[in-house]
Parts: structure tokens; C-alpha cells; sequence
């Protein structure tokens, strides 16, 4: 090789030094709008859903037909359809506070914080994953612990002033598409207590969602609560004052 010629591979290799360290942190994964992405997947601006809801204990087992509405991450209503003794029992979210109606007794019933660990319908869903779940990103501290070539695995760790109930949250996410695939939840003495699995993903409009997700507590061998995705709309026309304590008790 001539003397010009090692001159050029050095200057090439410099540039090319260069662009890598250019790009480096335009190329580092932003964890946090991965989790803000997966925890949003089903809300977008706002949303209309249908789901059914199967929840089996060593007890009993229920199924609850549902329609129910977001806007962003901190307006939701969820109103069952079936069945017809459960009709128009709903739940109302506004920021971080959440109302209950019994249409049986014609009452509203604010949900104390004291009870925001407590089960939502009967299911192993509770209220407080209603409130927290769109939050993760500003509750946790998150960090890369894995990556695939098909996968990232997210690790949660609750910042120090943050109330909530896990002590730490595992996601595990598909690349290709970027949808979750399992969610692991550990208690405060960090004893994995809860998974979350997701399956039957769908292309919805121009979003692609799983439409099945499986709860698992892992202290209750054999119970399950799924919740089944029917339909899906996203981007409607709602306000603020849709999510209101009038429209609650609205049938």
C-alpha cells in the first residue's frame, strides 16, 4: 500500500470515529418513551373499547362484558354491560383519584387511599393499577437490563419519594412490533408476586396491540383474570367533562 493510500485509510477512519461518537447518543434507546409508548399503547389521545373480562378464583368464576373510554393518561371511565344484575356498575378516573357507582343503591363512592391496593371488580387488577399503571415513567426509576436481538428488558425501581405498592417492576417488550410481551411484579421484600401476559396481537387503525392480557398472581396458584380487547377505536372526539361523577351514574 502506498504511502497516500494509508493516509486516506487513516483519515477515513477518523471520520468514521467521528460519526459514531456523533451519533452514539442519538442511537441509545430512550427508556423511558419505550415505557411511556407500552403503558399508553391502549389510550392513545383517547379511546373506546369493548372487553370482556374472565375472572377465575378457587372459589368462584365471573365474566363481565364492559365498554369503557380514556383521554390521555389521566381520564378514564369503564362501565359494565353484563351481566344484567351488574349493569351500569362503573368506575371513574380523574387524575389520580377514582369513584365507584352502584346503580343498586344509587351511590357514588370515592375509593380511599387505603384502598387503592384493593381488587377492582373482583378481579386481581386493583385500583390502584388504574391510577399508577400510565404513570410508571414518572414513578420509577427505569433502566436497560437486557437487550436481544429480538427483546428489551426494562427494570423499575420506585424513586424514593414515589408512594406505590411494587418494589419493583420487570417489563419484558418485542421489538418487532414494539408491544409488550410480559410484566412481572415484585413486593416490597422483592418476591416476584404477579405476572402479566400478552398475546394475540393485532394491527388496530395504525397501531398494533395485543388484545389479550392474562393476569397471573403467583400466590393464588390456578386463578386468572383476562381481559379480552372486542373492539378498539382510538382518537374520538371526547373532552374532560366527559370523565365526570354526572356521567358515572349516566346509563
Amino acid at each position: 500500500m502506498t504511502l497516500n493510500g494509508r493516509k486516506q485509510n487513516r483519515v477515513c477512519l477518523y471520520l468514521a470515529l467521528c460519526l459514531m461518537l456523533l451519533a452514539g447518543p442519538a442511537l441509545a434507546l430512550d427508556v423511558q418513551a419505550l415505557i411511556r409508548e407500552i403503558e399508553q399503547q391502549y389510550m392513545g389521545v383517547s379511546s373506546q373499547a369493548r372487553t370482556t373480562m374472565q375472572v377465575k378464583t378457587v372459589n368462584w368464576e365471573r365474566t363481565l362484558e364492559m365498554e369503557a373510554w380514556s383521554l390521555g393518561r389521566d381520564y378514564f371511565l369503564v362501565r359494565i354491560l353484563e351481566p344484567a344484575k351488574e349493569r351500569d356498575v362503573a368506575t371513574l378516573k380523574r387524575n389520580r383519584e377514582v369513584w365507584n357507582y352502584l346503580p343498586k343503591v344509587d351511590r357514588v363512592i370515592k375509593v380511599p387511599p387505603s384502598m387503592m391496593g384493593g381488587s377492582w371488580m373482583g378481579s386481581h387488577i386493583t385500583n390502584d393499577d388504574l391510577v399508577k399503571a400510565n404513570h410508571i415513567d414518572e414513578e420509577y426509576q427505569l433502566r436497560l437490563l437486557e437487550e436481544t436481538e429480538t427483546h428489551y428488558v426494562v427494570e423499575c425501581l420506585p424513586k424514593p419519594e414515589a408512594a406505590v405498592v411494587w418494589g419493583k417492576i420487570i417489563y419484558r417488550v418485542r421489538k418487532q412490533p414494539r408491544v409488550p410481551e410480559q410484566v412481572d411484579y415484585y413486593d416490597e421484600e422483592m418476591v416476584r408476586v404477579r405476572e402479566i401476559h400478552f398475546d394475540e396481537v393485532q394491527q388496530i387503525g395504525d397501531r398494533i396491540v395485543p388484545l389479550r392480557l392474562t393476569v397471573l398472581p403467583l400466590e393464588k396458584p390456578g386463578e386468572t383474570t383476562t381481559l379480552h380487547y372486542r373492539e378498539l377505536v382510538y382518537d374520538l372526539p371526547l373532552e374532560e367533562s366527559f370523565f365526570s361523577l354526572r356521567n358515572l351514574k349516566k346509563p
